[in-house]
């Protein structure tokens, strides 16, 4: 990062490689975080599923935009794949899986919320 400007180079090509350290968000998604908002604003992360992982059941409170960056993901929506870009609209609500893995940049306008007792 120069300054407060971020500028990431062939992303698509850089998530494969070994260029990003990665850390646990759900059972088998990680998750390297781009910019967290400090009072529950926008985040925007890059999320790398195994294959077979899921995120549980969320609900949106603003504006969520997923970029399938590689792999497949499915939703409510259907089935997802490289080069897709998912908008979700405030109060919607869904799963999400990767049965052969993904990985997808994620920008959050305001934090999901998440069931209780989701994983």
């Amino acid at each position: 990062m120069k300054g407060n400007t971020l500028v990431i180079s062939d992303l698509r090509q850089r998530v494969l490689e070994a260029g990003f350290e990665w850390a646990d968000f759900r059972r088998g998604v990680e998750i390297h975080l781009l910019y967290e908002g400090n009072d529950g604003g926008a985040s925007a992360a890059l999320l790398r599923y195994a294959p077979g992982a899921c995120v549980p059941h969320h609900q949106h409170q603003g504006w969520e935009h997923i970029l399938i960056l590689h792999g497949t993901q499915i939703d409510g929506n259907g089935t997802h794949t490289s080069g897709t870009l998912v908008i979700n609209p405030p109060g919607s609500a869904h799963d999400v899986r990767s049965p052969d893995g993904c990985v997808v940049l994620a920008i959050w306008e305001r934090p999901n919320v998440f069931n209780s007792g989701s994983a």
